[in-house]
């Protein structure tokens, strides 16, 4: 039988948010299918009057015991099209970092605020700052795959828009056995996130995914060195991170809705 990585089973995360809906499967056609996969998840706790001031007007900080989260996540995308149109090669394969923190807006819809989103596409980024008005840089990329007990490297070095430098590179080993976070703990509510928020033109957007959940467990983490929070403009805390790793999931993605 799995294991659950481990995980404090209290409840801490801002009450009255309701954190389960989100999960479910909207009621409407999705507009793109994508698949993430080889995903680490980075996080560090950081007080909450560091986070707040970064984000726009309409969004608050998602707090769990008190703190703020930010994560750092690479990964790659594979599959990636819009509904009624095939997969086409180097469009929609391609490895993808972003930085992020966590929010709600007016005490609902918990999801995420990025910072900066790396995408090893030019084409892919273009389109998505369009659509879905989301802060992704061009970034020359690389990951290597582990198989078990050996180790995914993850490279990245961002070209265009800037600022720069911002780049990114690490190694992990997963180990344990991998199953979903249990509500309620630090790690669902860190990975289990169905809503995205953006901002144009004055103008705050949510967007919404679905997929089935996580099946996550802790990873080794070694030669970290990223400077892709810095610029951002958020102070990375010494302490080393909390570290996740999902094989991957299959991702519905659902139009972007202003809210705002």
């Amino acid at each position: 039988m799995s294991q659950r990585p481990a995980e404090s089973v209290v409840t801490s995360a801002e009450p009255g948010i309701d954190r389960l809906s989100p999960t479910r499967r909207p009621d409407e056609r999705p507009v793109m299918y994508q698949s993430w996969r080889h995903l680490l998840f980075l996080h560090w706790a950081l007080p909450p009057e560091v986070m707040a001031p970064l984000l726009p007007p309409g969004l608050t900080l998602d707090t769990f015991d008190g703190k703020a989260w930010v994560g750092l996540v690479p990964f790659t995308m594979c599959g990636v099209r819009p509904r009624g149109l095939p997969a086409v090669g180097f469009l929609s394969d391609f490895h993808e970092t972003n930085v992020r923190t966590y929010v709600h807006f007016q005490g609902k819809d918990p999801g995420v605020w990025f910072f900066s989103l790396e995408a090893a596409n030019a084409i892919a980024v273009r389109l998505a700052r369009a659509w879905f008005k989301l802060p992704y840089h061009y970034a020359s990329m690389e990951l290597t795959t582990g198989s078990e007990g050996k180790p995914y490297s993850y490279r990245s070095e961002r070209r265009w828009p800037g600022p720069t430098p911002a780049t990114c590179s690490v190694r992990c080993t997963p180990r344990g056995s991998a199953a979903p976070a249990t509500p309620g703990t630090l790690q669902h509510f860190l990975v289990e996130r169905y809503f995205l928020y953006s901002t144009a033109n004055g103008s705050l957007f949510r967007g919404q995914v679905h997929h089935s959940p996580y099946q996550v467990r802790g990873a080794d983490v070694e030669g970290l060195d990223e400077s892709l929070l810095a610029a951002a403009g958020i102070p990375r805390p010494s302490e080393p991170p909390l570290a996740l790793f999902s094989e991957g999931v299959d991702v519905d993605v659902f139009r972007l809705r202003r809210v705002a």
